[in-house]
């Protein structure tokens, strides 16, 4: 994070609203003409601060409507053991965030689907995954928020200019 500025905020943040914005009209949003942003941006890449860029597809237009929250429990703590696992819950497409966690639950996925019978064929096939103690689904009610832009302003404070 030592090598961010400002300026690297603000482009982060721009792309993080508008990943089609070129590279004039990001120049223009954060103060820099065309070609030091454009390297700045491609240092941002390749150091890895920006991974890709993404088209945010609307889940209920195309029919996978349904989030479900899925705590899993194990007894099984082996790197063996947790790297089939992985490697089974990532080939998963209905997978969208897996978490190894702290506490009381081992797991938790965050997982989309068409409907209650798409998440029962879901769960058939993350059963086979791996020995699973338990598995206990929430099912999202009502999503209130979603973002997927990193809260930036909470470090530009602290970056020098």
């Amino acid at each position: 994070m030592s090598s961010l500025d400002k300026y690297d905020c603000a482009i982060l943040a721009a792309l993080q609203a508008d990943g089609t914005l070129s590279i004039a009209g990001l120049s223009e949003k954060v103060g820099l003409s065309s070609t030091p942003c454009w390297k700045r941006v491609k240092r941002l890449e390749e150091e890895g601060y920006i991974q890709s860029r993404v088209s945010i597809i609307d889940r209920d237009k195309v029919g996978l409507p349904v989030t479900v929250f899925v705590s899993v429990r194990t007894t099984e703590h082996d790197e063996k053991w947790l790297t089939r696992f992985a490697a089974a819950v990532i080939a998963l497409p209905e997978v969208m965030e897996f978490h190894r966690m702290s506490g009381d639950v081992d797991y938790l996925l965050k997982v989309v689907t068409t409907d209650i019978g798409g998440y029962d064929r879901f769960y058939k096939k993350l059963i086979k995954t791996a020995h699973i103690t338990g598995v206990s689904s929430a099912f999202s009610m009502e999503q209130i928020k979603y973002t997927t832009a990193l809260p930036l302003d909470l470090i530009s404070k602290r970056l020098p200019a």
